[in-house]
């Protein structure tokens, strides 16, 4: 399990899990539903991105956000 503090830590697994997947950023994008530019937009740490799309590129990888208080 990772922590998650940084838009720079979601990028850093996104980006690892398309690898671990050998898919080109064009084809997770396909996969997930989103635009190139997105994925490029996410992978390099965008802050202002939509939080529903990031949300559901984290699901369609298999990745589980958990969050504790």
């Amino acid at each position: 399990m990772m922590q998650i503090a940084t838009i720079t830590d979601i990028s850093n697994l996104v980006r690892a899990r398309r690898k671990e997947l050998a898919l080109t950023q064009a084809d997770a994008a396909g996969l997930c539903g989103v635009g190139v530019r997105f994925w490029s937009e996410l992978e390099n740490g965008k802050e202002s991105l939509h939080i529903g799309k990031v949300l559901t590129v984290l699901s369609r990888l298999g990745i589980a956000l958990r969050a504790e208080y």
